[in-house]
């Protein structure tokens, strides 16, 4: 191997790093939720994992946190069994998780009985991607979520596999448990 190519090669690849590290940035940025984008997703009659129609709007006025997923999505799925976990000792906070898959209904059905999640998970279908662009996931990237308080008010979003004791202590901060 001559001896210049090797540091040549090195410069290139820590540009190219450089490169992608950028453009993976740019490509999960979350912007704040357009005006009334809550109020959207609250109106909505979607089907749940049993094919039953369910309006989101039973939940208003909860903490909710809501995860836009898909059973194609790795990391959503590895996801799944903390929050179905995390759900059990939120029930008790007035707090609710719903699940937003941006899948078929025959999917969301076969993997929610295949899993037993024991949170209500909803086929929002592709229409789901754009309401999540609505509330801030401007690539449509997966997972994406969000913390709604009592209020409507977006608290947080989070873009990519969640880290359970970051989003523990946020949901701590707004409702006073520990």
């Amino acid at each position: 191997m001559n001896k210049r190519f090797l540091p040549i090669a090195v410069i290139c690849a820590l540009v190219f790093a450089l490169i992608g590290a950028y453009a993976g940035m740019q490509h999960t940025e979350v912007k704040p939720a357009q005006n009334g984008a809550v109020q959207k997703l609250m109106s909505l009659t979607l089907p749940d994992s049993q094919g039953r129609a369910q309006k989101l709007s039973q939940w208003q006025g909860k903490i909710l946190l809501v995860n836009f997923w898909a059973t194609w999505c790795a990391p959503c799925v590895q996801e799944m069994p903390e929050l179905s976990a995390l759900q059990k000792d939120l029930s008790k906070n007035n707090v609710q998780l719903l699940g937003m898959g941006i899948d078929s209904p025959s999917n969301i059905k076969d993997f929610a009985n295949k899993y037993h999640i024991d949170y209500p998970l909803f086929s929002a279908g592709m229409e789901g991607t754009e309401l999540s662009r609505l509330l801030g996931n401007q690539n449509g990237g997966l997972p994406f979520t969000l913390l709604i308080a009592a209020d409507g008010s977006i608290i947080k979003t989070y873009l990519g596999r969640l880290k359970m004791d970051v989003l523990r202590a946020d949901i701590s901060k707004i409702t006073g448990s520990h």
